[in-house]
């Protein structure tokens, strides 16, 4: 994909990456599960303008945008929209497919299903860290493709956060067994 690939809003973005494969430095696989967030939403990072923290989120789209949750997780993001927005897609789950030894021996764990589902063990399988924040997602570590969708997409509310709980901003691959969490 292209950094124009990303120009949509924040959940158009995130739907349309349902299906599309995402490598890291070789180690990788399907997109199963997304969440937006845009500047206008007050669950974003970028809700409050830029920081020195978020401020990848204010760039170019087709950028990475990483953070570190509960202060153990780096989290991986794409962000979208216009530059200077604010919006961006939190990556949080993926069928492995590519490099599954380097993921396992990483997380510390056998089972396929337990190694990219949900955002802090994807970052850890993947092997996200700050020097990825800013980086261009159609260059070396990243390679995001578009592929033909394995099934119907599903939305919901999106997890693990205390504001705007009730927006439906959770996209998943319905029916996929690595998903971080089913949808109602």
């Amino acid at each position: 994909m292209k950094p124009g690939d990303f120009l949509a809003p924040s959940q158009e973005v995130a739907c349309a990456l349902i299906g599309a494969m995402l490598v890291v430095d070789g180690v990788g696989g399907r997109i199963v599960e997304t969440e937006a967030y845009d500047r206008l939403d007050p669950a974003s990072h970028s809700f409050s303008g830029p920081t020195p923290r978020n401020q990848a989120m204010f760039g170019p789209p087709g950028r990475a945008y990483v953070y570190r949750s509960y202060g153990i997780h780096w989290c991986l993001n794409f962000v979208c929209g216009e530059e200077g927005h604010g919006a961006g897609v939190l990556i949080r789950a993926l069928e492995p497919l590519q490099g599954l030894d380097v993921m396992r021996e990483r997380r510390g764990v056998e089972d396929v299903r337990l190694l990219c589902s949900g955002p802090g063990r994807l970052g850890q399988a993947l092997g996200i860290t700050p020097d990825l924040n800013g980086k261009r997602l159609d260059r070396f570590p990243f390679q995001v493709v578009s592929t033909a969708r394995p099934g119907p997409v599903v939305k919901g509310p999106r997890i693990g956060i205390s504001k705007a709980k009730e927006v439906h901003w959770r996209f998943g691959l319905q029916g996929s067994a690595f998903l971080s969490r089913r949808f109602a």
